[in-house]
């Protein structure tokens, strides 16, 4: 390559760099925010469709691998991973810009993609799930981050429902995708189910190039030690809790293996409070933060509402494909009503935030939502109930869903110094992700806890006593269609024993979720800033460089003001603040 070529293809860099970056005050033009937010919406389709189409293809993956048993790590693989590496994109993203670890993660989750196709094993296949999940980590953390830093949180909510339209279209198009791939034997010379990795290639190159052409962020690195410590006694907590979650019904929760995992993971915990009040300001989750009211409320009820979201929402399915004998295509289709009432509530959510700039109401009006429709299915749902008498139900449960998906990020974002975006974003996504990995376990234990007693007793109201053994349960509920083969009665029984067991975990589930009500009573409704978070940091750097503190410290904060038990970050000098020997801020190169 001539010289001249190298400086015409250096030009042409630049001046698409320049075209995307911000005018002088940082602020974005609307055209390049729907630029940025389409490149974001390429990379997040891939994570969020990649879950729905594995879960779906995953019993035929693992018979064609000859891994049945094996199944569920490459599951739990993912989740690890993933769920691990979400607080660590943040706050690295925080310190050296969000750009390289965006393409970082997207790279990283296609070449987990290229390893998972290919896989001859499932233990290859959950290791390859393993690398896939890191790269996942980050696709969706920070893909709300970019989004702090480029739209004011006044305007935020009407942008971020783009992504609840993505989450709803994967959530649709999943099933039937995962489902039409793994019935194939073979497409273009490869078995069906790998095209469900194989199909993530092209999406995440596309999204790799629309991203590295159009996301131009300024970007001012600090000076700053990486929590390593922190970062290990995260994986000693997170890794056992997580195994439990998902072997521990397989295990029994106080056998020996979960009793270690217990023991490991309040360990780990322990280290993890160690590492981040040692690091202090330069801790990978500062401890300062859960002083902020709002970043405190938002945590404990992400946990709260994520177990009784996911935990509700996982049952639906269930109880499609074994009452209805929906295949997993058809319950996904099933569910179109519970993702339109999701993509009504998120979008209509943040058009009224956008123009009255509250957004307290939204979570506690939805949960109210939820709550009425996991209790309406607890008393309709029976073994002969119509699809059709579900969707009103479903339709409301989607939308107490939207309406609590953004308000309650949007809120953390508005509370916390811009310079935070990124940690603060990261963690209620990680306490959301914890929140439904514990919902999960607790409600599928406590369903097949009481599947036994159920159904045991349908048999004998049916008067089918003997032969209450002719259906087996575990394989009932792994491949639906294994019941086809009882005795037309003792098919009936076992749908009536499961429809009343269900309807006991939808009770617990509303419950769970009316919890979040009384936590969410106590979040702050501060006023939304009309500044970016790029904009609040420039404020901040031009103001530090004229010497006005005050000044600086009211533009940190401008990206919301602190609540009342807040405690900022900007109180006088600090290790990785940002700023240079003499206070002079360092202004970075654009990522």
């Amino acid at each position: 390559m001539t010289q001249t070529t190298r400086g015409t293809a250096a030009q042409r860099s630049e001046a698409r760099a320049a075209a995307a970056a911000p005018d002088a005050s940082g602020q974005f033009t609307h055209r390049q925010i729907l630029t940025i937010i389409a490149g974001l919406m390429v990379a997040m389709f891939l994570a969020a469709l990649d879950q729905t189409v594995v879960s779906t293809a995953i019993r035929t993956i693992a018979d064609d691998l000859q891994g049945y048993d094996l199944q569920a790590w490459a599951t739990t693989a993912f989740l690890i991973t993933s769920t691990i590496t979400t607080p660590l994109y943040g706050k690295l993203s925080d310190i050296y810009g969000r750009r390289p670890f965006y393409l970082f993660a997207i790279a990283v989750f296609v070449v987990g993609s290229l390893a998972c196709a290919f896989a001859q094993s499932m233990y290859q296949l959950a290791g390859a799930r393993a690398l896939q999940g890191i790269g996942a980590g980050g696709l969706m953390s920070l893909a709300l981050a970019i989004i702090g830093d480029i739209v004011p949180p006044r305007e935020r909510s009407r942008y971020q429902g783009f992504f609840m339209a993505v989450f709803g279209t994967s959530s649709v198009l999943g099933p039937v995708i995962g489902g039409f791939l793994a019935g194939r034997d073979q497409l273009l010379t490869f078995d069906g189910w790998r095209w469900i990795f194989l199909i993530n290639v092209p999406l995440g190159i596309l999204a790799f190039v629309v991203v590295s052409r159009v996301l131009h962020l300024p970007h001012a690195r600090r000076e700053h030690r990486i929590d390593w410590p922190g970062a290990l006694a995260l994986v000693v907590f997170l890794v056992p809790l997580l195994v439990v979650a998902e072997q521990g019904r397989t295990w029994g929760w106080s056998s020996g293996g979960a009793l270690t995992c217990y023991a490991v993971g309040a360990v780990g915990f322990v280290l993890f409070l160690l590492a981040e009040r040692a690091y202090g300001e330069e801790a990978m989750l500062p401890l300062r933060l859960f002083r902020n009211r709002t970043f405190a409320i938002g945590g404990i009820s992400s946990v709260v509402l994520g177990a009784g979201m996911f935990g509700g929402i996982l049952l639906l399915p269930q109880y499609l494909q074994i009452v209805h004998g929906s295949s997993a295509t058809v319950a996904g289709l099933q569910m179109i009503p519970l993702v339109g009432g999701i993509m009504t509530g998120a979008v209509s959510s943040g058009i009224a935030i956008g123009r009255t700039g509250k957004y307290k109401a939204f979570p506690l009006v939805g949960i109210g939502f939820m709550v009425v429709a996991l209790v309406s299915l607890s008393f309709i749902v029976e073994a002969d109930t119509s699809v059709w008498a579900l969707f009103p139900f479903m339709v409301l449960l989607g939308l107490g869903l939207g309406f609590n998906f953004q308000p309650v990020i949007l809120a953390v974002q508005n509370s916390v110094s811009p310079r935070e975006m990124g940690v603060a974003t990261s963690s209620v996504t990680f306490f959301r992700q914890m929140g439904g990995t514990l919902g999960v376990a607790v409600f599928l234990s406590l369903l097949f806890s009481r599947l036994p007693v159920e159904i045991g007793e349908a048999f004998r109201s049916a008067g089918l006593g003997s032969l209450a053994g002719s259906v087996d349960v575990d394989a009932a509920l792994s491949d639906t269609s294994s019941i086809a083969s009882a005795p037309p009665e003792a098919v009936q029984a076992f749908k009536v024993g499961f429809s009343e067991s269900i309807d006991l975990v939808f009770l617990i589930a509303a419950c769970v979720v009316a919890v979040g009500f009384f936590v969410l009573l106590f979040l702050p409704q501060l006023e939304l800033s009309n500044k970016s978070g790029i904009q609040a940091q420039q404020e901040a750097a031009d103001a530090t460089a004229t010497g006005d503190a005050t000044e600086a410290d009211d533009a940190v904060r401008a990206a919301g003001a602190a609540a009342p038990t807040s405690v900022s970050p900007v109180q006088g000098p600090a290790a990785g603040d940002g700023t240079t020997g003499d206070g002079v801020a360092e202004r970075g190169p654009r990522h």
